[in-house]
């Protein structure tokens, strides 16, 4: 299976990142997005995100010039059904994304891979509601793209060797390292790191420590370098929940029910950067504990 073509559903923080070290690594990119704007910020952002590498030496001018003219966009998701391989990097809702691949069914070419870059929603079953399971998998990348180094690849219970060894193959062209993970929930990363952001929102509802001193424990006393608070602001509280109640959902273990004070933020709309405001506030020149 010869990848060189990839279409990339979301041009939110992970599909931009995606489609940053794909363009450098030589793919061609095809960019999807339900809006236009979403698209041209998307593609500024690649630009700058490539620009400072440029100035950090690690890519020269004429790279990120041949990155940027393979990166395309469209609204229309039909238009991603003749590339190579595609990756679903949509919001962390299985009705979305089975809604994706519906859509997408009727317009790919017979040879095209698909994955999604989910980061717990079994892949088995995603799989299951298109018309090749053992051309489907988990392709889970980390955030920010451009700077971490892993990506977990995820076999459904149908995957098929091939499609594992063709994105085996691309990881490695994209100069990143591969970990393979059973499909149960959450995998191998967030089946570990969601757990324990989860105890340091508990040790927040509970008073055992405020968020500035909760987060400099764990940098100072374990070598971490985001406290679990400042990593949960990064990452989304949304996506936090979301992972939690897919471990809560599908492990049925009381270890894994969401703190109340998690949901509580979610539903205050306080779902970290992106919004301004979760464990920190950040709408001031310094991030600002809330609590």
């Amino acid at each position: 299976m010869s990848i060189q073509s990839v279409g990339i559903v979301g041009a939110g923080q992970m599909g931009n990142g995606i489609a940053h070290v794909f363009a450098l690594a030589g793919y061609d990119v095809l960019l999807n997005d339900i809006s236009q704007d979403g698209l041209d910020k998307a593609v500024a952002l690649i630009d700058r995100n490539i620009e400072r590498q440029v100035s950090r030496g690690k890519v020269t001018a004429e790279a990120k010039a041949d990155a940027m003219s393979r990166i395309k966009t469209t609204l229309k998701l039909a238009e991603l059904g003749q590339t190579d391989l595609v990756i679903e990097a949509a919001t962390e809702r299985e009705t979305v994304k089975q809604a994706i691949f519906e859509d997408l069914l009727p317009h790919l070419k017979p040879t095209t891979i698909l994955t999604s870059n989910t980061s717990s929603i079994s892949i088995t079953r995603l799989a299951s509601r298109t018309d090749r399971p053992e051309k489907f998998m988990g392709f889970h990348f980390m955030n920010p793209v451009p700077v971490m180094q892993l990506v977990e690849l995820i076999r459904g219970i149908a995957t098929d060797q091939p499609t594992y060894k063709a994105l085996v193959e691309v990881v490695e062209r994209l100069g990143k390292t591969a970990a393979s993970a059973e499909d149960f929930p959450a995998f191998i990363v967030n089946r570990i790191l969601m757990p324990m952001i989860n105890e340091a929102v508990y040790t927040l509802y509970e008073g055992v420590g405020n968020v500035k001193s909760i987060d400099e424990s764990l940098k100072l006393g374990a070598n971490h370098p985001m406290g679990p608070l400042e990593l949960a602001d990064f990452i989304g509280l949304d996506t936090c929940l979301a992972i939690m109640n897919v471990l809560h959902e599908g492990l049925a273990d009381t270890k894994y029910r969401p703190c109340p004070l998690l949901t509580k933020y979610v539903e205050a709309g306080w779902l970290g950067r992106k919004t301004g405001r979760g464990f920190y506030d950040y709408r001031g020149e310094v991030p600002v504990p809330t609590r």
